[in-house]
């Protein structure tokens, strides 16, 4: 039983001289340490903050590049119904210009 109190006075006794023999927190070594750890963080929230705004510009550019397709879709949709007004509008006059042309042939016909 005297060997592990033993044992156990030695271990609080290593701690306590680990605890003891610990530079100051003013030690120019320890300052140092702290001061790398910082700037470690500082240049992560750098490359952080720069990863976030490089995805926020290809998103920016994505939905640019969307918008314009729908834009273009759009565009052709729209000349699309007017090539086809424009057919329509084509068509009934030349049906037009056959029913004008069956009704001078009748009426043609009549005077004879």
């Amino acid at each position: 039983m005297t060997d592990r109190l033993k044992a156990a006075n030695e271990a609080r006794q290593a701690a306590l001289a680990r605890f003891r023999d610990r530079p100051p927190a003013d030690d120019p070594a320890v300052l140092a340490r702290k001061a790398e750890r910082e700037q470690i963080v500082r240049d992560r929230e750098i490359r952080t903050r720069a990863r976030d705004e490089a995805r926020a510009a290809a998103e920016a550019q994505r939905v640019a590049e969307a918008d314009a397709e729908r834009e273009r879709l759009a565009a052709e949709a729209i000349r699309a119904a007017e090539e086809k007004i424009e057919q329509a509008a084509a068509a009934r006059l030349e049906q037009k210009a056959l029913r004008d042309a069956r009704y001078a042939a009748r009426k043609a016909k009549a005077r004879k």
